[in-house]
């Protein structure tokens, strides 16, 4: 993979890892459009992840500091040493932290049991293109007729676990890690704003983690010959970094005047594309 094409895939990446319309997808697709071709790999993506993270990471800082400093401190018992203060019943930070390990057990458990469908036969364009349509058409469905009434603070532990099985239906490219958990915090009654804050930090462990053991189990993808190469994953995380934190800002922003209405005509539309490149012989399934 030649340099340009590493700046071109952390530019999707960064791009389109925080909107409700499938990362995963979008570099499915690209990659194999471009002179190298080929899918780039579970490997990849998931790496390139990092970038994306790390503008979480930068952005919510004060957040991820607060959080982490209320959940150590409730769960060594300086905010009361009975079970309920614990589990963070005298501070909404405590209470979110727990909701985020809470949340993130559903995607480990799934991703580990069906690691090798989710690299290989769960990858197939005719399985991306149909999740795009349908999870968007349901995102803006929910979007439209649910209540917009509550913020984190009001989350629960049921809430928590339902978020978490939402995110995890993002291991099939297409579903979208954000679009997922939105759709379901709106379903709950979030504001969309904290939706999209909550799938934010609920993405954290997920992401990182599952960068890390691809990085473990699947490096030798990246260095094998036709791999894209360690000098253009770096590259690529880099740039979805930067390219990252310029979304975050934008969507938040967005959210405060504007529906997901939008994405969910991009995401129909991308379908359809994908549909186009495979009837034409452009890319391959699988």
């Amino acid at each position: 993979m030649s340099w340009w094409e590493a700046v071109v895939l952390g530019l999707v990446q960064g791009l389109t890892e925080f909107l409700p319309i499938s990362s995963s997808a979008h570099i499915r697709v690209i990659g194999p459009l471009l002179p190298h071709g080929g899918d780039p790999g579970a490997a990849f993506t998931a790496i390139i992840q990092l970038g994306t993270e790390a503008a979480v990471l930068l952005y919510f800082r004060h957040d991820i500091a607060r959080i982490i400093a209320a959940w150590f401190r409730a769960l060594t018992g300086r905010d009361g040493r009975d079970r309920a203060s614990r589990w963070g019943a005298n501070s909404a930070d405590a209470r979110m932290g727990w909701w985020v390990i809470l949340g993130s057990v559903p995607i480990v458990v799934i991703g580990v049991l069906f690691k090798d469908a989710i690299e290989t036969s769960v990858r197939n364009l005719y399985i991306t293109a149909t999740v795009l349509a349908v999870f968007g058409i349901i995102l803006g469905w929910v979007d439209r007729v649910r209540p917009a009434r509550r913020e984190l603070d009001t989350l629960r532990a049921r809430d928590a676990v339902l978020l978490g099985f939402a995110q995890a239906a993002a291991l099939i490219p297409g579903v979208s890690r954000s679009g997922g958990t939105i759709t379901m915090a709106r379903w709950l009654g979030l504001t969309r704003q904290a939706a999209a804050r909550y799938s934010f930090l609920l993405a954290i462990p997920a992401v990182v983690g599952s960068a890390f053991f691809e990085l473990a189990t699947s490096y030798g993808d990246l260095t094998a010959s036709g791999g894209p190469g360690v000098a253009a994953t770096i590259i690529a995380t880099v740039v979805a970094f930067a390219v990252g934190y310029l979304v975050i800002v934008w969507f938040l922003r967005m959210l405060t005047t504007r529906s997901f209405m939008p994405f969910v005509v991009y995401r129909v539309a991308f379908a359809v594309v994908i549909v186009v490149l495979l009837g034409t012989g452009a890319v391959a399934a699988i």
